[in-house]
């Protein structure tokens, strides 16, 4: 028997390759799958859908939130008017994942889409890097995009407004 001290932090030759992460989070999203749950020996690799109960940023594709109806408008008070930092109701296209926000592959190709787009389900409207990979968000429906919310490189954080759409 050894007397060394046994480190029982894992070794990085033994987690989870996040290639292979990448591939099961492919598979969830083209079989339109909500879960998939991989266990071997001591190791557990779980990709959950957002389904929109949960907050856990494990989705692997970006998820939309539609404005509910506008109420009507009370007559006693009159609302202040909304700051102009504020983005208008509507349908967005958020961000699955905290990382840095890119609209185009690289800096000296065109964006992805630009306002006015009339984008079909699919598409690839930007890209999110998280943890240096480079995740192309698609488009989950047919729309126009309307308004893009955030300048080119800059951070976002998990469910940020990414773009402001209109469904077709």
């Amino acid at each position: 028997m050894s007397s060394e001290p046994r480190d029982s932090s894992p070794r990085p030759d033994s987690l989870p390759d996040l290639r292979y992460v990448r591939e099961l989070a492919k598979v969830l999203r083209q079989n339109d799958l909500d879960e998939i749950e991989i266990e071997s020996g001591e190791h557990r690799v779980l990709l959950r859908r957002n389904t929109g109960i949960e907050a856990a940023p494990v989705a692997a594709r970006p998820v939309v939130y539609e404005a509910p109806p506008a109420a009507a408008p009370a007559v006693a008070a009159a609302a202040p008017a909304a700051p102009a930092t504020v983005p208008a109701a509507g349908t967005f296209i958020t961000s699955p994942f905290v990382g840095t926000f890119y609209r185009s592959a690289g800096p000296d190709t065109p964006s992805f889409v630009e306002v006015g787009t009339t984008v079909q389900r699919g598409q690839t409207l930007c890209i999110v890097e998280a943890m240096k990979l480079f995740n192309e968000l698609e488009a989950e429906f047919p729309c126009v995009i309307e308004e893009i919310l955030l300048d080119n490189a800059k951070p976002v954080e998990y469910g940020a407004k990414l773009f402001r759409v209109r469904k077709l």
